[in-house]
């Protein structure tokens, strides 16, 4: 009983220290003890010792003035590993930007994490108008082009796990009827491609196609994003052939064949 009860209160201790990791975003890069303590509904205590081992691996530091913890350089120098090991994002790069001088907006690389999509990589153009987008961020994958492109090519019960989590109304724009996502996946499987007018952000317009491995099987998929004052609806097959050009590229670069 007792070495059970030492490894139950390690796993609870990892577990915390994970979900402590997990509660930084690019919002709250810093935070204070008692945030996480409030946020995580865990003891003061509790947390204090946790942040204490962190530190003394680097994976988080302590501000002395403010008193306030950071993600520290361990972190990033997992970051590093992971990115080195990613095919998509190692082979990706120069297509991405190739692009985004081609179509003039910001381009990423998304990938399926639970029912969300996350972003691998982005590439910024050069226009004034940016969007709050970065490396790691989540989105809704059902009311966004990556998401719908990622849902179109995998497997149903991935769409009926969204589906039945609920499709939450961001815009007026957004699908909420579960038979008309299922309507719209099957025109994305048709075309090749998938948009998202405002459906996700006001003002905000995404195209996405699909990108492949050597298996064939879908794994990410590219996006450009812009404002509907320069995209717009007209120019949407246009701007999808060169998406398309691009996953293509990719994809061989992965070992793809058609």
């Amino acid at each position: 009983m007792g070495q059970k009860s030492t490894e139950e209160n390690y796993l609870s201790s990892v577990k915390n220290a994970l979900r402590i990791l997990n509660s930084f975003t690019m919002d709250e890069p810093e935070k204070k003890v008692t945030d996480i303590a409030r946020q995580l509904d865990l003891n003061k205590s509790t947390v204090s010792r946790t942040m204490a081992t962190l530190a003394s691996e680097g994976f988080v530091d302590k501000d002395s003035e403010t008193k306030k913890y950071r993600l520290g350089l361990s972190i990033l120098t997992l970051s590093g590993v992971l990115n080195s090991n990613i095919d998509v994002y190692r082979e990706s790069q120069p297509i991405l930007n190739k692009l985004v001088e081609q179509i003039g907006e910001t381009a990423h690389i998304s990938i399926f994490d639970h029912l969300d999509i996350v972003y691998l990589q982005k590439v910024e153009c050069s226009h004034p108008v940016r969007f709050l987008t970065h490396i790691g961020k989540r989105n809704p994958a059902y009311c966004t082009s990556s998401g719908k492109v990622l849902m179109a090519y995998g497997s149903d019960y991935m769409v009926d796990k969204i589906i039945d989590n609920g499709l939450k109304q961001y815009t007026k724009n957004t699908i909420t009827n579960p038979t008309v996502l299922r309507q719209h996946l099957d025109e994305i499987r048709k075309d090749g491609y998938a948009y998202s007018i405002e459906e996700f952000s006001e003002g905000v317009i995404t195209i996405a196609a699909p990108i492949y491995d050597y298996t064939g099987k879908v794994v990410s998929a590219l996006s450009i994003v812009g404002p509907i004052q320069r995209i717009q609806r007209s120019k949407i097959p246009t701007i999808a052939r060169k998406i398309k050009h691009a996953c293509k590229e990719i994809s061989e670069n992965l070992g793809y064949r058609e």
